[in-house]
């Protein structure tokens, strides 16, 4: 039975941060706050801190791509925010990098 090596580590580069409206939020409440918070998001993005952003497609939110790699900073970053600090938007933070199997590419398994 050939042994598979464990995939190589990789970096965290950046960090997905999903944001979503817990069940029972107050949109009308999000609706007043929405314009700071969209240009407090917008001068994040300009700073560099917001690599990407996006709407979700399937429900009330949004998917950061952030150009932090530590999730304290990006969590507390976030809170910062205007639906952060009225506790009506939350995040999901998930750290991504390089794409494992790549390495695979460049280091192919010995014939046994």
């Amino acid at each position: 039975m050939a042994h598979t090596p464990p995939m190589p580590s990789t970096p965290t580069t950046k960090i997905l941060a999903i944001g979503t409206f817990p069940p029972g939020t107050d949109m009308q409440l999000v609706q007043h706050i929405l314009p700071s918070e969209i240009q407090q998001t917008a001068q994040l993005y300009l700073e560099g801190n917001i690599d990407q952003w996006y709407s979700l497609q399937d429900r009330a939110g949004v998917a950061f791509i952030l150009n932090v790699t530590d999730m304290s900073q990006a969590h507390e970053m976030l809170e910062a925010l205007p639906l952060g600090k009225a506790h009506l938007m939350t995040f999901s933070l998930l750290p991504i990098g390089p794409l494992k199997p790549l390495s695979k590419l460049l280091n192919p398994p010995c014939p046994q």
